[in-house]
């Protein structure tokens, strides 16, 4: 090569170009033995009495699913540099939805939140872990307010984190002085942006901490013991009109208050039959007021009404669609869409209910044999199929 040449020797030409055939040759052959996997189960509806039914809609777990498809020369830059590295969920916890309809999900296990949006084909990891002043360690449960700002419970520092709409850190609420947080154990948390409060169950503490948008505490709710609006363990919590769902862990129960924190009523027992609780986890209400737990044990969610009857369920072990492994928080939008974090399964599970004259079931409503049975009985029955 001649000084001050820059153009590549005809053999390194034919070499990169001969590379790129290769190369697209490989991922011409990867895409025919895609379009020779095994097609995934599909989820039946559950059919229930009245019209109502419950259908399955996706499955997500990492960044990529989220971000639009790679054309031919992106593939071909992966196979020279090495393909880009995507944020994927290692224990996902807590779930909230914004205006924007993106999904916002805590996870401790990767120290910080993932926040997808399908829609605009976007997504943003928020971590504050390497920081030195108020690293975000062990984010536990999410909340938003009206204005799209996302509020993380830290379980571990005891603090709360603040994050405008688009990820940028604002504040912390419950710091005190030489970085120790106020709160012996933040889990829940739930913003009313109408009355201007925040509320924050501290496990520990067994009470529910009463806050201005400022973070300055205006009251606490409860106290140790079995009673009413008495706790052991309370973790998630959930608005819903006038009503704040409290997932009173250790008393093996979900107690609905009032936002003054005055008794309504209460759900759930101890125990392994329909109906009964073991390791209660998320809360959600649907537009028809009916409540929804997230059982960790027994991989299921149940739901139920304001009398306690048992509606239906869904879910089992496993991991396939429509089974859980698990499962912990939960989250129903406004158009009845139901989120719901598979934990150990590394994922997030969305269904949507169809309330009574919202659905059109054909056929005869079934008994209500759960999403993840029917699931199982599909994924049987293919096994046999030659």
């Amino acid at each position: 090569m001649r000084p001050g040449n820059t153009r590549l020797p005809r053999k390194l030409l034919a070499a990169c170009v001969a590379g790129i055939l290769l190369a697209g040759s490989a991922f011409a052959a990867k895409d025919k033995d895609k379009k020779k996997e095994p097609v995934t189960v599909q989820v039946p509806d559950l059919l229930m009495d009245g019209g109502r039914k419950l259908t399955f809609e996706r499955i997500f777990s990492n960044e990529h699913e989220v971000k639009p498809k790679r054309g031919f020369w992106n593939k071909v830059v992966d196979v020279v540099i090495g393909a880009p590295d995507f944020h994927n969920m290692v224990r996902p916890y807590s779930i909230a939805t914004d205006s924007k309809g993106r999904i916002i999900i805590t996870d401790p296990g990767a120290h910080g939140v993932h926040i997808f949006d399908f829609d605009k084909q976007k997504y943003k990891f928020l971590s504050r872990i390497d920081t030195d002043k108020n690293p975000l360690v062990a984010p536990q449960c999410v909340a938003v307010d009206a204005q799209d700002n996302i509020y993380v419970t830290d379980s571990e520092s005891g603090k709360i984190f603040v994050f405008e709409s688009g990820g940028k850190f604002t504040r912390t609420i419950g710091s005190l002085k030489y970085g120790e947080g106020y709160f012996k154990r933040p889990t829940g948390i739930a913003v009313d942006s109408a009355a201007q409060r925040i509320y924050v169950t501290d496990t520990l503490r067994n009470q529910i901490f009463v806050m201005d948008m400022q973070g300055s505490v205006l009251k606490r709710i409860g106290k140790p013991g079995t009673g009413n609006v008495e706790f052991n363990y309370p973790t998630e919590l959930r608005l819903h009109g006038d009503q704040m769902a409290v997932v009173d862990a250790m008393n093996f129960r979900v107690q609905v208050l009032n936002k003054d924190g005055e008794f309504q009523y209460s759900i759930g027992k101890i125990g392994d039959d329909v109906g009964s609780m073991f390791r209660p986890k998320g809360v959600g209400f649907d537009s028809e007021g009916h409540l929804y737990v997230v059982d960790g044990m027994w991989s299921v969610v149940q739901v139920f009404n304001r009398e306690g009857q048992l509606l239906y369920y869904f879910g089992q072990l496993g991991t396939t669609p429509g089974m859980f492994q698990l499962p912990t928080g939960i989250t129903i939008d406004a158009q009845d869409r139901i989120y719901v974090a598979d934990s150990f399964n590394r994922r997030v599970q969305i269904y949507r209910y169809y309330g009574t004259g919202k659905a059109q079931a054909q056929g005869q409503p079934q008994s209500p044999l759960t999403v993840g049975e029917q699931a199982q009985n599909q994924s049987e029955e293919n096994g046999r199929k030659p």
